[in-house]
This record gives structure tokens, C-alpha cells and sequence, in this order.
């Protein structure tokens, strides 16, 4: 669980990543030391897990996004996790229920690249299937801002948060 003060510190990082922790600080209102160890607690608990650069695959030379379930022969997911592992285009892998068992998110240099990223993919004896979406438009990318705003006040149901 996160309060206010640390959502606010969340929302500052994601809006300006490269602010220092005095300069948050000074922004929040609190003192360097606290907002020091709001920082540390959330890095140790897990909130926080890095604060690389946002790339852009496009800018990349990776213009094309695709989503693939793949369904995998029973008792292969460990050798399939391996697999995927080593395939650059593979930039997510998620365990799945439904209709598959993995689904991943690929990118590729264009449409008739995206043939071998899914060659590449489900060339391996572990993987049965694969069913693939072209990504056409991204409206909502990633975020995370809104999510923390609810979990610092209280969660969906609105009630307050408490901290020691």
C-alpha cells in the first residue's frame, strides 16, 4: 500500500525521471531525508523496479507492434520461456488463461519483417500455435500515473489509507 505522500513522489518521478532528490523534496514539501527513504521503501518493497530509459521501439527502427498467443505442449513452458528469451523482438511474455498459454508483445521493422520475428518465435518444438494481432494504433500507451493516484487514496473503493 502506498499513502499520498508516496504517490505524489510516484507521480513527480514519472512526469520528470531525471529530477534529483533534493529537488523532489523541495517539490513535496518534505524534508530530503524523508523523501529519501519514501524512495528506498519503495525501490526495496518493489513499487519501483527501475529507472531506465522509456525507448521507443519505433525509434528504434521497430515501427510494428504485434500481440501472439502461442500455445505451448504441456510440460514445455520453462524451455519456451528460455526460447523467447532470446529473441530481441520479444519485449513482453505473459503467462495466460484462456484461449493460449502465453501471450507476447513483438515488434518488427516492418510487416514482412514481422514474418520472421513469428517464424523466429514459433520455431520452437515447445510451441503448437500461435495466433497473431497487429497493434494498428496505441491511444492509451502504457501508464501508470492514474493507477497510482487511486492506490494513494484509498484504492477504487475510495477509503482512506493509513500509515504508521
Amino acid at each position: 500500500m502506498i499513502d499520498q505522500l508516496d504517490g505524489r513522489l510516484l507521480e513527480l518521478l514519472a512526469n520528470e525521471p531525471r529530477i534529483g532528490v533534493l529537488e523532489a523534496s523541495r517539490r513535496l514539501g518534505v524534508a530530503r531525508g524523508t523523501t529519501q527513504a519514501r524512495l528506498d521503501r519503495l525501490r526495496s518493497g518493489g513499487v519501483i523496479r527501475g529507472f531506465g530509459p522509456d525507448v521507443d521501439p519505433a525509434a528504434l527502427g521497430y515501427p510494428v507492434t504485434a500481440f501472439a498467443t502461442l500455445e505451448i505442449k504441456q510440460g514445455q513452458g520453462t524451455d519456451v520461456r528460455s526460447h523467447l528469451a532470446g529473441v530481441p523482438e520479444v519485449l513482453e511474455l505473459h503467462t495466460i488463461t484462456g484461449h493460449g498459454d502465453m501471450l507476447c508483445r513483438l515488434v518488427a521493422r516492418s510487416n514482412a519483417d514481422l514474418q520472421r520475428v513469428i517464424d523466429l518465435v514459433v520455431g520452437f518444438d515447445g510451441i503448437v500455435r500461435a495466433s497473431t494481432a497487429i497493434v494498428m494504433e496505441n491511444p492509451v500507451p502504457l501508464r501508470i500515473v492514474p493507477l497510482v493516484r487511486q492506490a494513494a487514496d484509498g484504492g477504487p473503493d475510495g477509503g482512506p489509507t493509513s500509515r504508521p
